[in-house]
């Protein structure tokens, strides 16, 4: 399997590792997460890296720090995290147990043809959407319920398989097993209202609940803050806390959702799709689509749908000029 190597260190900051691929090997790495290893040793190991990462934890253990958020390590805990942001963990030399885990990594054409063409950012391709930065932090912190956490082990475990034998075929396996991976990664992501009700969070739940409902509509902060009867001010700072985004990030978020969907899975036309997740001002939609997927909605139609172009065309929906 491919390595790293450390490239910099940016000033006093954490090192930065770039990801180093080997000929004829998917451009796609597993390795074993034992926090065991860091037992008695000092500082947060913290680092940064240019590649994408996915840690799935089977056992808790340890705290594991991502940009400025910690969280304690806990069995089916799932970290999908953005090149750059800086990674650390922290293993307590009087604990008995420790975090245990895989990580997967890999670079931007790590999809193979899967991936958006030059064009588009890497943030523009449905399933590593997870991993864009948005308004919010870089990272995603999601959890595998009780039932589903063998199948994801033995997901993992062989895609790490494949990689180490190298069979015939080894290559599409590898990025077949990645794939159902990270759909599994973005349903997880795509149920939160429920994960915040299974964690004791009904204010962010209600809140989520609310935006889910009315997102569609105008709505606002002061909306959204009288539908769950508390002030603006103090729902902001509960949310921003908790969650690290904005009320007005998250109802954003919800409607680029729905339009991604609508554009993959419809011959809407851009303005129509606008007008259905809660923008009357199609043009405002197109910049607001561009500036949190560094593409534009035509564009990600396109390339998530190569053969949608000929309908497209014929509709003659095209890029509104005001943008």
């Amino acid at each position: 399997m491919a390595t790293t190597r450390r490239v910099s260190r940016r000033g006093s900051g954490p090192p930065v590792y770039t990801y180093e691929p080997v000929s004829g090997m998917p451009p796609i790495s597993v390795d074993r997460l034992e926090l065991v290893d860091l037992a008695g040793t000092a500082g947060e190991h913290a680092h940064a890296h240019d590649f994408l990462t996915l840690a799935y934890f089977e056992r808790g253990g340890g705290t594991i720090r991502v940009g400025s958020r910690r969280w304690e390590i806990e069995p089916g805990d799932v970290y999908v995290v953005a090149p750059g942001e800086v990674v650390g963990a922290v293993v307590d030399a009087a604990g008995d147990e420790y975090g245990r885990g895989w990580a997967v990594y890999f670079p931007i054409d790590g999809l193979g043809d899967a991936v958006p063409n030059a064009l588009l950012s890497w943030r523009a391709h449905p399933l590593l959407f997870l991993f864009a930065r948005g308004e919010g932090t870089g990272v995603q912190h999601l959890r595998v319920p009780a039932e589903d956490r063998p199948r994801w082990t033995a997901r993992i475990a062989a895609l790490d398989e494949e990689l180490r034998a190298r069979r015939d075929g080894f290559s599409e396996a590898v990025v077949a097993h990645l794939t159902l991976l990270l759909v599994d990664a973005a349903r997880l992501a795509a149920d939160l209202v429920t994960d915040l009700r299974v964690n004791e969070e009904p204010l962010l739940a209600d809140v989520f609940d609310y935006i889910e409902q009315r997102y569609a509509q105008s709505i606002s902060l002061k909306d959204v803050a009288r539908g769950v009867a508390l002030s603006p001010g103090y729902l902001t700072t509960v949310v921003r806390r908790r969650t690290g985004r904005t009320v007005q990030e998250w109802i954003t978020a919800r409607r680029l959702s729905e339009a991604r969907r609508l554009l993959v899975t419809t011959d809407l036309a851009v303005a129509d799709i606008a007008r259905r997740v809660g923008y009357e001002d199609p043009a405002y939609f197109v910049r607001t689509f561009r500036r949190a997927h560094g593409t534009t909605p035509l564009r990600w139609r396109r390339a998530g749908r190569p053969a949608a172009d000929a309908r497209i065309a014929e509709n003659g929906d095209t890029e509104l000029s005001a943008v």
